[in-house]
């Protein structure tokens, strides 16, 4: 967010797409949400180059070996989309139990079973690989002795759930009280700096 001299603000996406305005109003409830992201190494590193945090195209994923890792709905229910569409689907999670439904856990293990989605647990994904974008990731296997293995894809979509964040709005110099934004509640919902509103 930027004020220029003539008063006008500029927005600019974090793709860098610029909008200006005379009043900027944030509607942004709890904040926006982001993904949970695993805490593996080098992830950020191949964000967009073979990882990511939702499927928006499932045409994308068209003969590709994906690698899912999660175990609620949104796991499990890719999961079973894609076994349709890739050519390889690999379900990651770190307990032998699924939060999901059960009738999404049941059809699972029933294209488990018929070969059509390959189910690692109780493992997680410890390892990303890749030069100039994702190549394979490294699995282990929670057993004892513990068992790494490595698996060759073109994707891995971590589905972790999402979680409240200000993002970079909480950067913008506004006042912050318990991760909201201080607002006039008796006149305009002003914030601190004037012509934005929240």
């Amino acid at each position: 967010l930027e004020k220029g001299e003539d008063g006008q603000f500029t927005v600019r996406t974090d793709k860098g797409t610029p909008h200006r305005a005379p009043v900027v109003v944030i509607a942004g409830g709890l904040g926006s949400f982001e993904p949970r992201k695993p805490q593996i190494p080098d992830l950020e590193q191949f964000e967009d180059r073979g990882v990511a945090y939702m499927v928006k195209d499932p045409e994308a994923y068209r003969g590709k070996k994906v690698v899912i890792a999660g175990g609620g709905d949104s796991a499990l229910d890719w999961s079973i989309f894609l076994s349709g569409v890739a050519r390889e689907v690999t379900l990651v999670h770190r307990r032998n139990e699924f939060r999901g439904a059960l009738d999404s856990v049941e059809k699972v293990r029933e294209l488990k079973q018929q070969g059509k989605i390959r189910l690692i647990t109780p493992a997680e994904v410890v390892q990303l690989e890749g030069s100039d974008t994702l190549e394979s990731v490294v699995v282990r296997k929670n057993s004892e002795p513990a068992e790494d293995i490595r698996i060759e894809l073109d994707a891995f979509i971590p589905l972790f759930g999402l979680s409240p964040k200000l993002g970079p709005i909480a950067k913008w110099g506004l006042e912050i009280e318990k991760n909201a934004i201080r607002v006039d509640h008796t006149l305009d919902y002003q914030t601190n700096i004037t012509g934005i509103y929240a």
